[in-house]
């Protein structure tokens, strides 16, 4: 990786390090909530707070970060957005000042796929809405979501992201392990009950 390609990742990375889902629950009043349900940061567990704004922010934050490195890198380092959208993820799902223990990433991925690819973005937010509001189970609606962001790229004619995309979605599939293992068993909880 040549060093304007490594400043773009690096920004990234800090962006998607910053994890809004802690920030705001401990601001609101709310405690770590990483000692509440499934100890993720993410929206969903930010839902189990009993603060309905507080999970809005944190999906909304979480996906502007997403954004924010994709549109800074189309500004500034215009061969370097791949690189700023990887970081942005793995910042997410890995952050240094968490012990690299991150959320699932699926609003980030949708704040990185709205610059590259706006209808595949589109896609993608409606399948997560649609599931969430009929499946009502949030770890469905999320890979599910984040499989449309391969499919975008190679339906909309945005080959040169495909690759990229795959490797997102299965990251999100990969962070979702434990709420795999629980669809399986039968007891993954659905949105408003238990761990997620």
């Amino acid at each position: 990786m040549t060093p304007e390609l490594i400043l773009p990742f690096l920004v990234g990375y800090l962006l998607g390090s910053i994890p809004f889902g802690l920030l705001l629950t401990r601001l609101g009043g709310k405690g770590d909530i990483r000692a509440i349900g499934s100890g993720n940061i993410g929206a969903t567990n930010v839902l189990r707070t009993g603060s309905k704004g507080l999970a809005a922010a944190t999906l909304i934050l979480d996906a502007l970060k997403g954004s924010a490195a994709v549109l800074l890198a189309q500004l500034f380092w215009p061969d370097g957005v791949q690189f700023a959208a990887a970081g942005v993820m793995i910042g997410h799902l890995y952050p240094v000042w968490l012990k690299f223990q991150g959320g699932k990433g699926v609003a980030t991925l949708l704040g990185v796929i709205a610059p590259l690819i706006p209808l595949g973005a589109a896609v993608y937010a409606l399948v997560w809405l649609g599931l969430l509001l009929t499946v009502r189970i949030s770890s469905v609606a999320g890979m599910v979501a984040a499989a449309t962001a391969p499919l975008s790229a190679a339906v909309l004619g945005k080959d040169e992201f495909f690759p990229m995309m795959l490797g997102f979605a299965l990251l999100v599939v990969w962070k979702h392990r434990p709420n795999i293992a629980r669809l399986f068993a039968g007891t993954e909880p659905k949105i408003g009950a238990g761990a997620g």
